[in-house]
């Protein structure tokens, strides 16, 4: 298939039935148990810092490692693999000193998921596969003042994170991405720089590429690092005309299922979930298994809230699998009509009624 008779397969996919992406790339990386040459490689053998731990260097320093999450991911159930690029922006990659690498890290993961996703829908034609790149959210907040004594500073500004996202998204596009997943968004205005670097490079190569924004709560109250409830969120984004929006990471699925249930209710596009395997513990170890994750999943799909669902932080291949199959008989959300009304957002929604 080529782009477009992707994309095609996608809009008509996401209609029929719902989707599942894959689960969490740190568990199964960690458990490789990768030494500080391995990570090197070749290529930055001899760079000046220590660069262990760092996941998105593997895209180029051990392909083959990645190769093998995605099949496991596809073997699994996964019709969407998101691409090994959480962190892989040059605002992240700073504090490894590998700010000028991120365009080939962004690249070289986007191509291993494409060469894997085309693979497998060869295998199974009737299944096709798919690519989205994953564009995280950076270790800087653009909303949170760094002094409590000058309330306008900031640790990056706009502009500059714009700058730093467009080169990821332009790597990801280039690389064969089908989709630009910005995921775990807990700063809206991180988000937008998001959305606007990938608009900046859509209309510069003259193509589409659709984009899943996926937000993430960060207590229990149901608010992201700017204070913003998912309503409020939803109203100060959906001017994007996203794909899907939806959550992610925060907590187990028994935690978010309200927040899910909430946008379920306001998005008029589809809506994706993946939580984590509940909260680490005392060793920061997630103890959520795949039949509780599953469980969850599976009551969500029955009660109609969901069209993509997946697993984030401690989830495995084997939790996609159980995932994949209480979804597999379930029909997909109906997307609901929304009457057009004036819906704001500060940190809580605000709609005019007539």
């Amino acid at each position: 298939m080529d782009r477009a008779e992707r994309l095609q397969a996608l809009h008509d996919a996401v209609r029929e039935r719902i989707l599942v992406l894959d689960g969490s790339w740190g568990v199964l990386l960690q458990a490789k148990g990768l030494t500080e040459a391995e990570y090197r490689g070749e290529r930055f053998a001899d760079h000046s810092l220590p660069v262990q731990n760092n996941p998105d260097l593997l895209n180029l320093t051990q392909p083959d490692i990645v190769r093998e999450v995605h099949d496991q991911y596809f073997e699994a159930g996964a019709d969407i693999a998101t691409t090994n690029t959480f962190t892989a922006t040059s605002v992240s990659q700073i504090d490894y000193e590998l700010q000028d690498a991120c365009y080939d890290m962004n690249f070289a993961g986007a191509s291993l998921a494409r060469e894997r996703a085309d693979a497998w829908t060869e295998r199974t034609p009737e299944k096709p596969r798919w690519v989205a790149g994953s564009l995280g959210p950076t270790n800087k907040t653009t909303s949170v003042p760094t002094d409590v004594n000058n309330p306008g500073l900031r640790a990056i500004e706009f502009d500059e994170l714009v700058v730093s996202y467009r080169e990821a998204a332009r790597g990801l596009i280039d690389g064969g991405a089908d989709l630009l997943l910005v995921e775990t968004i807990f700063d809206t205005l991180n988000a937008k720089a998001a959305i606007v670097a990938v608009q900046e490079v859509l209309d510069e190569l003259g193509i589409e590429v659709p984009l899943m924004l996926s937000w993430t709560a960060t207590d229990l109250a149901g608010r992201n690092l700017s204070g913003q409830t998912i309503e409020a969120f939803w109203n100060s984004v959906r001017h994007a005309q996203p794909f899907s929006i939806g959550l992610n990471c925060s907590f187990g699925a028994a935690d978010l299922r309200p927040h899910v249930l909430e946008l379920a209710r306001i998005a008029d596009v589809p809506i994706s979930a993946h939580p984590n395997a509940g909260l680490p513990n005392e060793l920061g170890e997630f103890e959520e298994t795949a039949e509780i994750t599953s469980g969850q999943l599976g009551e969500w799909a029955t009660s109609g809230l969901v069209n993509i669902v997946g697993g984030c932080c401690g989830t495995t291949p084997e939790h996609v699998r159980q995932i994949a199959a209480a979804v597999a008989e379930q029909s997909p959300r109906p997307i609901p009509a929304i009457e057009p009304r004036m819906r704001l957002a500060g940190i809580d929604a605000f709609e005019v009624v007539a």
